[in-house]
């Protein structure tokens, strides 16, 4: 039991107790409230009397006030399992969208913001940093092009991409297409996945359901060993969402129309322009410089992995074509591992139980970061939650809630509030993301705002006699989502606009990339795990019933286990990341074409499925005669529509400077906590408060540089 002083938090948590109905009225509220707020700041402000005081600090605080709300509102459709709530959802998001579209173009507003900046007052520098954003913004926002029918048509595609946005995720989010299988079909495929599987009645007795989500798909792209199966599954996921294609399309059309309006050759150089990159060229020549890198290292890897698909065809007696397939790769790949490294995915998920992996990675931040974690549970809900009922501060059953403290060291204080919602359920959203629920700030009286952050998975559901286990895979991205969870938490900006992950796309990635590394390190694998079998007694003889008389496992990990996993860090690697340089290529071809008419010819799934082919050198459909729009990829690929657009790259290229700050700082001793302490707050606490290179330079004592990261590929 934690002591009372931490099981009291001075804030409280927010509830999540919205209706259908109140969702739509509260969002008409927020907006209605914000839209007075700009109305009292242009009624009661001339261009003459015009400071920061009086025009950008109420817009900010308006901002920092609305968000402790909005963000709820919109938070429902990734996570209710109430349709009628998801949709009030959807539509209360774009009721605010459409109203900070709206806002984004008040020229009367703009004005006065402008009359500031020409003022050249002296601030602190996070303010200075607000104000010439916002200065930007406006002009970004469609106000630096003439009052009349070019800015009307630019307000009207700025409305059209975010119901776009809106519909595309909403179709991803409740999309619950699968396949029915005979078992045989299936064969190979682990029985932990089969039984969790829906079984056929009627003319479908006897078959199991596979879904495309992520516990279901994995496995059997990995395990099924037929690859009819593996192939159908394969193009069936590259076709459950096909309402998306055209909405893909739109936006990017849309997106060219809007930049060339406002002066840009292209999307892309108008998205890239105020990251870190600045230019499309950058960009170009790193996915380019990558590219010729990895290349070479892909044909080698195929060329082993075909002699794996040679030996196993001719194992089966069966005709191999020569060629490497997209749904071969997954099974091969894990083959490999298996034989060449003696990597056994399964036993090495036995050993890491979803929540004594989390318990021991909260270890990891605690020593590291000087934090406290305390799990509200029980009757310490009901003590917290401003409507005294404890399920009201979540928004299901399976949530669990983590008050954050400061260690005696960093001062004791309060630091915000952890969800973690791990389990797949209908509706959900489908990956793995960090969501801001409420930011941190300094509000009106000068009192600091805890944030809440919510980390959404979706894991195996544990059954009675097993809990759900992680993949070493699944460790990592853990591992990645809780980064982005604790720069959410510890950051301290004066201004919402600037908290926690709020930093420039192509940098967000890297302090979650870095804490991967943590992954990797012996020390660590070995503290964070614990053979499930030693949790309980019912735990103990559900591994005995299917252990068949083997000794009882080691409670923690054996070192050669760890040592086997940690030589395959790199094996196929080539692969991995031209698959990602895929995904890069594709996100900047299709937001720079030549002119507009090419963007309106350009056939997308045709050309997202030709660079795969092309980059990944892996052979798709289209090599057997199935043409080249066989699958529409980008219609699952929620990234490009969701705020990555022409920033897919920042995967790649914050990697850069993850791997820098690894091996530069935590290499020699990742458990250094007064490294970790320095990493917190010189790189987290900033949040997009200052510039990132700023922050990254200073950490680092020098610039980034790109030599960690070629060698850490072995590409050096």
């Amino acid at each position: 039991m934690a002591p009372e002083h931490l099981r009291r938090p001075p804030q409280a948590p927010p509830v999540f107790t919205a209706t259908a109905q109140s969702i739509i009225e509260d969002a008409k509220r927020l907006v209605a409230t914000s839209r007075k707020v700009q109305d009292d700041v242009v009624n009661n402000v001339t261009s003459d009397s015009a400071s920061f005081a009086s025009v950008l600090k109420p817009l900010a605080q308006d901002e920092n006030v609305m968000a402790l709300e909005s963000h709820i509102l919109g938070f429902y459709q990734a996570v209710s399992t109430e349709q009628q709530l998801r949709d009030a959802s959807s539509k209360a998001e774009e009721l605010m969208d459409e109203f900070f579209i709206e806002a984004a173009m008040r020229e009367d507003v703009f004005k006065l913001v402008d009359a500031v900046l020409q003022k050249n007052e002296s601030i602190d520098p996070e303010s200075r940093r607000l104000l010439e954003k916002e200065h930007k913004d406006y002009i970004r926002n469609g106000l630096g092009l003439p009052a009349g029918p070019k800015r009307d048509r630019f307000k009207e595609i700025k409305k059209r991409l975010s119901q776009i946005s809106i519909e595309f995720q909403k179709n991803l989010n409740e999309e619950n297409e699968g396949i029915w299988f005979t078992r045989e079909e299936l064969d190979g495929v682990p029985e932990d996945v089969l039984s969790g599987l829906k079984k056929g009645e009627g003319e479908n007795d006897g078959k199991l359901w596979l879904t495309f989500k992520y516990p279901d798909l994995f496995p059997t792209m990995k395990y099924a060993k037929n690859p009819e199966t593996r192939k159908k599954v394969m193009i069936q996921n590259e076709n459950k969402c096909n309402q998306n294609a055209p909405l893909f399309r739109e936006s990017i059309i849309l997106r060219d129309e809007a930049a060339r309006l406002l002066g840009y050759p292209n999307h892309a150089a108008f998205r890239i322009e105020d990251k870190m990159a600045k230019t499309p060229d950058t960009v170009n020549t790193f996915l380019g410089d990558l590219r010729s890198r990895l290349t070479a290292g892909g044909q080698k890897e195929i060329k082993e992995l075909l002699e794996f698909k040679k030996n196993d065809f001719e194992a089966r007696g069966e005709s191999f074509d020569g060629r490497y397939y997209l749904w071969d790769h997954r099974f091969y790949d894990r083959l490999m591992l298996e034989k060449n490294f003696s990597l056994d995915q399964q036993l090495i998920a036995e050993y890491f139980p979803l929540q004594t992996t989390i318990a021991g990675m909260l270890k990891i931040f605690e020593e590291l970061f000087g934090l406290v974690f305390v799990e509200i549970t029980g009757e310490d809900r009901q003590q917290v939650a401003p409507t005294g009922k404890g399920s009201d501060i979540v928004w299901h059953e399976d949530v669990q809630i983590f008050g954050v403290w400061n260690d005696e060291g960093e001062g004791s204080g309060f630091v915000g509030y952890l969800y973690l919602d791990l389990f797949p359920r209908p509706g959900k959203y489908g990956h793995a993301a960090n969501f801001n629920l409420q930011p941190g700030f300094i509000d009106a009286n000068g009192n600091r705002h805890y944030p809440a952050t919510a980390l959404v998975c979706n894991f195996t559901k544990p059954t009675p006699k097993k809990p759900s286990l992680l993949k070493h895979e699944e460790v990592v991205t853990l591992f990645h989502e809780l980064g982005h969870g604790i720069h959410d938490l510890v950051a301290q900006t004066t201004y919402s606009r600037f908290h926690g992950t709020n930093t420039v796309r192509d940098f967000v990635e890297a302090p979650s990339q870095m804490l991967e590394n943590w992954c990797w390190t012996p020390s660590q694998l070995k503290s964070l795990s614990k053979h499930y079998s030693t949790l309980s007694p019912e735990y103990l003889s559900g591994w005995q019933e299917q252990a068949e008389g083997k000794t009882p496992p080691a409670e923690q990990i054996p070192d050669e286990v760890i040592e086997n996993l940690i030589r395959t860090k790199h094996v196929n690697d080539a692969l991995f990341n031209l698959r990602q340089l895929h995904f890069g290529i594709f996100d900047m071809t299709v937001h720079q074409p030549a002119d507009h008419e090419a963007i309106q010819k350009l056939p997308i799934s045709a050309t997202y499925n030709k660079l795969r082919h092309e980059i990944t050198q892996m052979d798709g459909p289209e090599t057997l005669n199935m043409g080249e729009e066989w699958g529409h990829g980008e219609a699952t690929f929620g990234h490009l529509i969701g705020g990555y657009d022409a920033g897919y790259y920042g995967y790649l290229s914050s990697q850069v400077y993850s791997t820098d700050m690894f091996y530069t700082v935590f290499e020699a001793d990742p458990m250094n906590p007064t490294e970790g302490r320095r990493y917190r707050h010189q790189v987290l606490e900033k949040g997009g408060s200052q510039d990132e290179m700023t922050t990254l330079t200073a950490f680092l004592g020098r610039p980034p540089k790109t030599d960690a990261f070629y060698k850490d590929l072995g590409l050096a």
